[in-house]
């Protein structure tokens, strides 16, 4: 047995009792969340917005982004949505040195994970309680979920994640929106038999408990392009892949057809500012064609307080995994959005 224990064992409850969430603040969470699932049912019509950090690497940067992003969202509420992008767990893709905060809540420190987890819940909760934002999160961990689940208002499983077995049963035990991602290759069918299992009922162990789920109707596709044998970028946001999407759900009959494009990772190439050349495209396909519009609804941004990616954290705001949209942009950005949806 390699596995050699260097904590005891979590208690869970007391985690949770240091940043629960509480009066007000709990309230608001909870009236947002109802917008949220609104949206993805199609009650509501706004454009839900994944948006934030690739990676939230510093607590303080991180809550001055927040702040300004709720500025901005009270100014675009009337048709846009915004979920903030609270990634605690992101690595750099080739998994080298920094594994995000949930490893080193420190920056580039040695892994701690109990003070991570402390770190984890503490930035989720003064986003939401100094900002009024609700928050989204990877669940690269599905063991972690237990752990974040009462404050994290959204879900989305990675393009390395939506294959395994445990993230698509977790995922249907989930009881807020939950975003499959299409896997690094591409292939569609691999997403939608996640969202399958994800909107289904399963029976599974899970921290050491056999356990029943409901099933989470709430689960959706994001679309965030691939790669195909020579490493190359293959985009699935263009007008046709949207439409061969939106013909897949409709073969499978699921719940509440939703997509998300995401502007970054392959369909971008990981340039930053292609973001804005997909939404305005991905606008006008929806203007262009009626299923697109009633299902194409949201856009996953990878976004910070100042443009591009650095290796080592030197300059406050800036992404030390993938590049995102600096704060000017993003603003220029979402105001873009909102008055294209105005028209």
């Amino acid at each position: 047995m390699t596995f050699k224990p260097t904590s005891q064992p979590i208690n869970i409850e007391e985690v949770r009792e240091m940043s629960k969430l509480t009066g007000e603040a709990l309230k608001k969470k909870m009236d947002r969340d109802r917008e949220l699932e609104a949206i993805i049912k199609g009650e509501d019509k706004r454009i839900l917005l994944v948006i934030g950090p690739c990676s939230s690497d510093n607590e303080e940067a991180v809550l001055e982004y927040a702040r300004r992003l709720s500025k901005l969202q009270e100014e675009v509420k009337e048709r846009i949505f915004m979920a903030m992008r609270v990634y605690t767990a992101k690595p750099r893709t080739n998994g080298d040195g920094y594994k995000g905060m949930i490893h080193h809540p420190g920056g580039n420190d040695a892994p701690s994970l109990i003070n991570g987890i402390k770190a984890v819940r503490k930035l989720h909760y003064r986003v939401i309680t100094e900002t009024g934002l609700t928050t989204a999160d990877e669940m690269l961990y599905p063991e972690n979920l237990s752990l974040v689940e009462d404050l994290v208002s959204y879900i989305a499983v990675g393009a390395r994640s939506v294959e395994n077995q445990q993230h698509r049963f977790v995922a249907s035990g989930i009881n807020v929106p939950t975003g499959m991602k299409n896997p690094t290759s591409g292939n569609l069918n691999v997403m939608f038999n996640g969202v399958y299992a994800a909107q289904n009922k399963q029976s599974f162990l899970f921290n050491s408990q056999e356990v029943q789920t409901d099933g989470n109707p709430l689960a959706h596709v994001i679309l965030r392009g691939g790669l195909n044998e020579f490493g190359k970028n293959i985009p699935n946001y263009y007008y046709d892949n949207l439409l061969d999407t939106i013909e897949q759900y409709e073969k499978t009959e699921l719940e509440y057809p939703f997509i998300i494009v995401d502007t970054n990772h392959d369909n971008s190439g990981k340039n930053h500012m292609e973001q804005v050349r997909i939404i305005r495209q991905t606008l006008i396909n929806r203007d262009w064609n009626t299923k697109i519009n009633q299902v194409v609804r949201g856009f996953m941004i990878e976004s910070y307080l100042e443009d591009g990616r650095q290796d080592a954290p030197d300059i406050f705001g800036k992404s030390i995994t993938d590049p995102c949209l600096g704060w000017e942009n993003t603003v220029e950005l979402v105001q873009e959005i909102y008055e294209t949806l105005g028209k």
